[in-house]
């Protein structure tokens, strides 16, 4: 049965399809806002924390929160935020890559190696 033939569902879908989106910029807005406040980014070692310096096993690195961004028209549009926490020294920080076909190599592999702490 779908979401749409459910009695009392339509006005509930209804506000959902007219909720704002929220942005890159709102996304890294509310993270750091939450205590996500280094910025991270790829290098053949790992992930550094850029206000640190500090370079992160990915594996040290725990997924506490994705959120993915796909462009209104371009699919080259298309980006996932991942909020991370180091386990080690308690670094938390935001990691933006582009998603789908245009990802960085190196950006796909530190993502692979990431720990998925969220639970399901």
């Amino acid at each position: 049965m779908s979401a749409k033939s459910e009695p009392g569902n339509e006005s509930r879908l209804a506000t959902i399809a007219t909720m704002p989106m929220e942005t890159l910029a709102q996304a890294v807005e509310r993270l750091t806002a939450a205590g996500y406040r280094d910025d991270f980014r790829a290098e053949r070692g790992g992930l550094r924390a850029v206000g640190t310096g500090c370079v992160h096993e990915p594996e040290s690195l725990v997924i506490e929160e994705v959120v993915r961004f796909e462009g209104a028209s371009d699919p080259q549009d298309e980006a996932v935020l991942f909020a991370l926490r180091c386990e080690i020294h308690g670094t938390k920080g935001t990691y933006v890559v582009a998603y789908g076909p245009s990802i960085d190599p190196l950006d796909a592999e530190m993502v692979r190696r990431l720990t998925d702490g969220r639970r399901r």
